[in-house]
């Protein structure tokens, strides 16, 4: 008896974007209405831009636990690896820590402007 093994080709994602942010931190006039919910409700704002990541949806609730917010900066952290964009912890400690609601705004440009879907898929194995 003989057995037919089928392997499927695996995703690969190239990034063919810039290896730099799409807007500047303080670039507020590129989305009002985002900066504005931003500024007004950031906890809500960060919670929906969390969820539109693929992450947690209270995740950022807990930066409210510490001085420097680590969730802010993680999900900055991540975003960076994710798109492939240069940066520097350091940087991303002090946009999380001094400009909260521009760090979300400039995250959720990002995430406009890259238009990745997530796309989580679950397979059994037989």
């Amino acid at each position: 008896m003989s057995k037919m093994v089928i392997k499927q080709p695996q995703p690969v994602m190239e990034a063919q974007e810039s290896d730099e942010w799409g807007s500047g931190i303080c670039d507020c006039c590129d989305d009002v209405p985002e900066c504005c919910f931003a500024f007004w409700c950031c906890p809500c704002f960060a919670c929906k831009t969390t969820k539109a990541y693929g992450q947690c949806l209270c995740l950022p609730l807990l930066d409210i636990y510490g001085c420097i917010p680590p969730i802010t900066m993680s999900m900055r952290v991540s975003m960076r690896q994710r798109y492939g964009i240069k940066g520097t912890m350091c940087n991303d400690c002090m946009c999380a820590t001094c400009c909260t609601p521009c760090a979300w705004c400039q995250m959720s440009r990002e995430m406009k402007r890259r238009k990745i879907q997530i796309l989580l898929v679950g397979a059994k194995h037989t």
